[in-house]
């Protein structure tokens, strides 16, 4: 009887492909990047490790809006950006359609590493849930005034936000404008003033009156009647 002996063509009984191989050395990445996470400091715009669920995902910090100690705003992003066919993949997989959202520093495992990426949901191929635990991070209206002398010299006179849908931001926003028409550099003597649609930023949610309690107008009179007491 003749005995016949079954192996990988080309590799010693045991041995691993060059696939294999590199499976086993992403793997080992991984364990060492569990083990031990790079620290994330705030005010650095780091991507950071962000855990959702029983997952972790890529979270790209919002400039300007990273640097509170307790609450951040990131988006998601597939953990193959810039990738080309990272978009794609995203989309399909609900990466593109999230936006902005606040993120508890205490979510943050650390700095992102590339090792991370198998523990994400695009590498399960799965969507992401409709809860990742994170609420939206809205825009706002600032309403501005500066130096007329073209310096970047002044102060904010009104923070408006967080708008939780953006076309109640844009009705604001024209209601305001219309309001400063004729008056941008009568209001307060000395400068001219503005108002600017932007980011709703987090760390300073103490400074904004909220849009849906008052009138936006009713409360850029009071600030200007404030400024001018």
């Amino acid at each position: 009887m003749t005995r016949r002996m079954f192996r990988r063509c080309g590799h010693a009984p045991g041995a691993l492909t060059p696939e294999d191989q590199a499976v086993v050395d992403q793997f080992r990445a991984m364990l060492t990047a569990m083990r031990k996470p790079q620290p994330w400091t705030p005010g650095h715009a780091q991507a950071t490790a962000v855990r959702v669920g029983p997952f972790l995902e890529r979270a790209q910090p919002r400039p300007g809006d990273d640097h509170a100690p307790d609450l951040i705003a990131v988006s998601l992003v597939h953990p193959d950006t810039p990738n080309a066919a990272a978009y794609l993949h995203g989309h399909q997989l609900g990466y593109t359609n999230r936006g902005w959202l606040r993120c508890e520093t205490a979510a943050i495992l650390g700095i992102w590493q590339p090792a991370y990426a198998m523990l994400t949901h695009a590498a399960a191929n799965l969507p992401l849930p409709d809860d990742v635990g994170m609420d939206p991070a809205h825009y706002a209206l600032y309403v501005e005034a500066r130096k007329r002398d073209d310096s970047l010299d002044g102060f904010t006179l009104l923070r408006l936000g967080p708008y939780t849908q953006t076309r109640h931001a844009q009705q604001d926003y024209d209601r305001l404008t219309a309001a400063l028409d004729g008056r941008e550099t009568t209001l307060v003597p000395g400068f001219r003033v503005s108002a600017r649609y932007a980011p709703f930023d987090v760390s300073d949610h103490q400074l904004f009156a909220d849009p849906y309690e008052a009138d936006a107008v009713a409360l850029l009179d009071a600030a200007v009647a404030g400024v001018s007491a």
